[in-house]
């Protein structure tokens, strides 16, 4: 492994680890060396990614957290710092979706999905950033979705707060590079996870298989790469950045206009 995307003195925080994306980045990270700590809700899945992550031989810390309530998310920012002793990388992984035809969406899906993907990311954010000046910089890994670019006729909250996730990632990166934290997104499109179970659906796979360049759907721990050179010495001069990592499609999805099926 290269010296610069070596985690070794790392710990990182990521929120909703113990399943899908969330879980793919922490194995990764955990892989270059970090101490991880998950925070999520499902104590259950979250033990079981915790024992993953320590048989690979890291720390590796669970903590009960509801990202939406800020008391649970200055808690859950002190136990890592406890515990660990430090922290250095946070990964505003955390969010939800609800389906539904911009004209049938109810307010009380609005605002869920607001606050569990958008307002939760800048709770966690602010919470995490006196430990990272404290450790003299660190890094944010916010998760975005290809989804951001692209109009989303049934997810249009979701679509709303990754577009959003984009715009806080450049702001929290302008502001607060002069803390040398270097804050940068992830894009991913279509991924094998429990909230992609429309790919179980034959119609659905193969239309996303035809629009991919890659020809395949992603896995979980595939993404575990690009956080760590993310979280590494390897991006210390990048920030503000946005990175899709969707085999293509975002790209096929734009030639399509212009020639047939």
């Amino acid at each position: 492994m290269l010296p610069e995307l070596e985690l070794t003195d790392a710990v990182a925080l990521v929120t909703g680890g113990n399943r899908g994306i969330g879980r793919g980045i922490a194995l990764g990270l955990a892989r270059s060396g970090a101490a991880i700590a998950i925070a999520a809700r499902d104590q259950e899945r979250t033990d079981a990614v915790v024992e993953e992550i320590r048989t690979l031989g890291r720390q590796a810390i669970g903590i009960p957290c509801d990202v939406t309530q800020r008391h649970q998310v200055q808690s859950a920012v002190e136990t890592v710092r406890r515990e660990l002793g430090k922290l250095t990388i946070l990964v505003n992984n955390a969010g939800i979706n609800r389906l539904s035809p911009p004209e049938a969406l109810t307010e009380q899906d609005w605002d869920a999905v607001l606050d569990g993907n958008l307002k939760s990311a800048m709770f966690v954010a602010q919470a995490v950033y006196p430990a990272l000046v404290a450790n003299g910089g660190g890094k944010i890994i916010n998760i975005s979705s290809a989804i951001a670019g692209m109009a989303s006729e049934l997810g249009v909250a979701y679509g709303v707060t990754k577009a959003g996730m984009v715009h806080l990632t450049t702001t929290l990166a302008a502001a607060w590079g002069k803390d040398n934290i270097q804050v940068n997104a992830i894009l991913p499109g279509v991924i094998r996870t429990t909230m992609q179970a429309r790919l179980t659906d034959e119609g659905f796979h193969n239309r996303v298989i035809r629009h991919t360049p890659a020809g395949r759907v992603a896995e979980p721990e595939e993404l575990g790469g690009v956080a760590v050179f993310l979280a590494s010495r390897a991006s210390d001069f990048m920030t503000g950045q946005a990175l899709v990592f969707d085999g293509g499609a975002s790209i096929k999805t734009s030639t399509d206009f212009f020639v047939r099926d």
